[in-house]
């Protein structure tokens, strides 16, 4: 089953190219009936046109064609011209299978990265999680290069090994079937050979693509997190880390290398001792007048013929379990299914409401038949400890995760029925990392919303209480920042990418601690000009400070999954349970400070 599904994601990759593929393996047919007919002629001139045998009937109506065999005799250029046509003909062929053969290849390249890039973009999180970015990147890249390089370089060339084959065979044995025979038992060993080795290396190949997969993940881990690494004075345990990895993985291919060695070592030996025995039997058998020279050159033209397609054959056998592996890694991610996004409806309305929703990772529930209802237009506050649920209960709403149990609505419609353009273009979604990209400020706040203008941009900056530092930025709103936005503050990075979702102007609002690292009055600012900006949008706040949720409409507290408590800050700090020591540590002076204001 899976084999089939991989055949059918190949097929899908080389539909564009089977035009270009079509116009190369012609021309690859074309020059192999050249390289073919060449042996013949040659043969043909060294008996009857240079030496004196009777020309056979099998070359009659050629000698004919050319003016009779005493015309040819005497006007031996006729040879050489016709010798001269055919190598012309075959690399004007050549080129155009070269030509086809690369362009069918960019083709599928392309459509290979497209698909499975954006299958990427919609794997489900849960999907996504499971391989490191350096994985997916290295199936994104060098795996698609292997499965490229083996279908444009050794399987369109395929046919045209098949057809030399097939021919030279043929004519070996028409020439003289006692050293076809001695030819045959050799090819036969080195065809035992080339399948063994194949499935040694198949498995070799698997395990240095993954272990390049980990590699590239080191890598990648290392370069994103070097600011914590140089912190932390932790240089020489990386580097450590990635030279063991680096040398583990070169060793692998050192062990491929070496059994590679022994097969190519192992089938240029035999084809020594075939050529010997093939010389041996042949100059007896010339000795004897039952084969002539002309036949003799042609048997052994025709044996180099042979040997050279059945040498790429091993060669394509080899690569065969490489593109093996390859397409197997691509096909892993093709083969999960992706989220259909649908398409969007317009704007929702309406109560958000969770009933009696769980969900677990797999060990252990994060959420615990949690049930809220957030009034329209109103705003909910959602605290709790560390590992709460908090943060879930984001994902949940957003379909990032899929509830295990329960039922989460919007306007009393599931959210499993609102297609994820609908319910995602309707709910702006802050999260605590605040990613941004490597472009310039405005690209960054713009690129949530086709089409925004500039004052759009400085209006959700200046909401998002941003406008100020972006200002004082070098080139403003133009200034480029650094890959993660490593050259912004943390705060600077939460509040544009706050500043972002702002300007799509979305009915539904959550922000999951994503004012965490802004100091209190800058964060009674921003939450002064939403209610300001957007005092009719539904708000979910989650956050571990009481300062950012308690002025909200209802807050929730979770402990454990479950919802401990609820009601507004009044109340809460009133009834004296985790809300109000939660409240009391984080309003209340040190004692230091008690007594200084006593005193």
């Amino acid at each position: 089953m899976k084999k089939t599904k991989s055949r059918g994601y190949l097929g899908s990759f080389v539909k564009s190219s089977i035009p270009d593929f079509g116009v190369s393996i012609f021309a690859n047919a074309v020059c192999t009936l050249c390289t073919t007919v060449l042996p013949l002629i040659i043969s043909f001139a060294i008996d009857s046109v240079v030496g004196n045998e009777p020309v056979s009937s099998g070359y009659e109506g050629f000698a004919n064609a050319l003016g009779g065999i005493a015309f040819i005799k005497s006007n031996l250029w006729i040879m050489a011209v016709l010798i001269a046509v055919i190598a012309v003909v075959n690399a004007a062929f050549t080129f155009v299978n070269n030509y086809f053969n690369r362009s069918g290849n960019e083709k599928m390249v392309i459509c290979m990265r497209e698909k499975l890039f954006s299958h990427v973009q919609r794997l489900p999180l849960s999907r996504g999680a499971m391989n490191s970015t350096g994985d997916i990147i290295q199936r994104c890249t060098s795996d698609i290069t292997i499965l490229s390089n083996f279908i444009s370089n050794q399987l369109i060339n395929l046919l045209r090994i098949i057809i030399t084959i097939a021919v030279s065979m043929v004519f070996m044995f028409l020439l003289n079937p006692v050293l076809a025979g001695v030819s045959c038992a050799l090819i036969v060993v080195i065809v035992a050979v080339s399948a063994i080795f194949r499935a040694v290396m198949e498995k070799r190949f698997k395990m240095c693509d993954e272990q390049e997969g980990v590699l590239s993940a080191c890598a990648q881990e290392n370069l994103t997190g070097v600011r914590v690494v140089r912190a932390f004075g932790r240089e020489r345990y990386e580097r450590d880390k990635f030279e063991k990895q680096n040398e583990y993985y070169t060793g692998l291919w050192k062990k491929t290398g070496v059994v590679t060695a022994m097969y190519w070592s192992s089938t240029e030996f035999l084809n020594t001792v075939q050529f010997l025995v093939l010389m041996i039997t042949g100059t007896v058998l010339c000795i004897n007048g039952t084969l002539s020279a002309g036949g003799f050159v042609a048997f052994l033209s025709y044996n180099a013929l042979l040997i050279t397609p059945l040498r790429e054959l091993g060669r394509i056998i080899s690569n065969m379990s490489r593109a093996g592996v390859a397409l197997g890694r691509i096909n892993e991610v093709i083969s999960v299914p992706a989220e259909e996004l649908g398409e969007y409806e317009g704007r929702l309305s309406g109560d958000i409401e969770f009933k009696n929703v769980s969900f677990s990772f797999g060990e252990g529930d994060v959420l615990k038949d949690v049930s809220f209802k957030v009034k329209e237009g109103s705003v909910l506050g959602v605290i709790g400890g560390t590992g709460s649920g908090k943060s879930t209960l984001a994902a949940l709403l957003s379909r990032l995760y899929e509830p295990t149990a329960g039922d989460i609505y919007i306007g009393g419609r599931n959210v499993k029925d609102i297609p994820l353009a609908t319910l995602r273009g309707n709910i702006g979604l802050v999260m605590q990392d605040g990613y941004v990209y490597s472009r310039t400020v405005g690209e960054n706040i713009a690129i949530a919303s086709e089409g925004a203008e500039s004052g759009d941009v400085i209006g959700a900056a200046k909401t998002a209480c941003v406008h100020g530092a972006i200002e004082g930025f070098a080139n403003g709103y133009d200034t480029v920042v650094g890959e993660r936005g490593v050259t912004l503050s943390g705060g600077q990075r939460q509040r544009l990418a706050l500043a972002r979702t702002l300007l799509r102007g979305t009915p539904y609002f959550v922000f999951d601690d994503s004012l965490s690292a802004v100091d209190n009055e800058t964060d009674a600012s921003i939450r002064e000009n939403l209610k300001e900006k957007f005092g009719g949008a539904t708000v979910i706040i989650i956050s571990h400070r009481v300062t950012t949720v308690m002025d909200a409409d209802e807050i929730i507290v979770l402990e454990d999954g479950k919802i401990a408590e609820r009601g507004n800050s009044a109340r809460l700090v009133a009834n004296g349970g985790i809300y109000a020591r939660i409240y009391e540590m984080q309003t209340a002076l040190p004692e230091e400070l008690r007594e200084a204001e006593r005193e």
